[in-house]
């Protein structure tokens, strides 16, 4: 059994999504945890749970940031984490894997699949410790967890798309 402590420092979660039909709008959550519970050299056996608090979010937008704080999107007081935990993890290469779970938002369950890379162990230069990272990807669609707000523009098509990419990226001390 292997002990991983999140780096949060050396660690993200960034989202992004469809604006306007044209470009995109961007942002992160600036706090989230990470627990890996499994063995390094047989990661398909681990488990993951990740909670994000979504009043976190930061966009660079005071007022965006807060709209999506209310009901239109997250009600973040009544439902103030979106949690996602690992059901089956699948090897697709030695570097490679799916990470299939449930992820819920504002109390809504769905089963999502993420991808994960393994970028392996190395030794830190400043402590001796070794530490671990991974890089996350995948997306889901808002309006399948209650996040239907939206405006029809007037050249055609919506203010915002339905799909939510994310990107994580995260380091690990490691304790065997």
């Amino acid at each position: 059994m292997t002990t991983l402590t999140l780096d949060k420092v050396h660690s993200v979660i960034d989202f992004q999504i469809k604006h306007m039909m044209v470009s995109k709008a961007k942002g992160e959550f600036e706090d989230f945890d990470v627990e890996f519970n499994g063995d390094l050299s047989n990661v398909e056996s681990a488990s993951v749970k990740v909670t994000i608090p979504v009043a976190s979010i930061n966009t660079g937008n005071e007022d965006r940031d807060n709209h999506l704080r209310t009901g239109d999107f997250f009600e973040a007081e009544k439902y103030p984490n979106m949690v996602f935990e690992s059901k089956s993890i699948k090897k697709l290469s030695d570097e490679e894997y799916e990470v299939t779970g449930d992820f819920t938002i504002k109390d809504v369950t769905k089963e999502e699949t993420f991808t994960v890379e393994y970028n392996g162990t190395s030794k830190s230069p400043m402590d001796g410790s070794t530490v671990a990272g991974f890089d996350v990807s995948g997306k889901v669609n808002r309006e399948a967890y209650g996040m239907t707000y939206n405006a029809a523009l007037e050249t055609g098509g919506m203010l915002l798309g339905k799909d939510v990419k994310f990107e994580g990226n995260f380091e690990f001390t490691v304790a065997e």
